[in-house]
């Protein structure tokens, strides 16, 4: 059952994250990854903050959210597809600005995420 409510997730993560990439932008950084993998951590870092606040969030509730919709949605691989396609580039600072904004973004955004959910709770 735990593999249908992973599945479902991903299934809507993964529609997320495609409706996110029709969003016209003309730019060589890839400000739509950047945006969709911060995100996916703000969700995640809130997720894990109910999950363990709370204490009482079903474990099949949790793989959905976490595993489910933000594996579905967040774009590691697209991440560093375009990292290394800056790189090979040449475009040195570029590249090393997309890396350190989507590191440390998602890190940030998992500390939000954890704090917005405390806020709520």
């Amino acid at each position: 059952m735990s593999f249908l409510f992973v599945a479902l997730g991903g299934a809507l993560g993964a529609v997320a994250r495609y409706a996110i990439s029709l969003i016209p932008v003309k730019t060589s950084f890839p400000v739509l990854t950047l945006i969709t993998n911060i995100v996916g951590a703000v969700l995640i870092g809130f997720i894990v903050g109910i999950s363990d606040k709370k204490g009482n969030v079903s474990t099949n509730t949790v793989l959905f959210w976490k595993t489910g919709v933000c594996g579905g949605f967040t774009t590691f691989s697209t991440f560093s597809l375009e990292a290394y396609k800056l790189f090979e580039n040449k475009s040195y600072a570029l590249g090393g600005v997309y890396v350190a904004l989507s590191v440390c973004g998602c890190i940030f955004g998992i500390i939000l995420g954890k704090k917005l959910s405390t806020a709520i709770s």
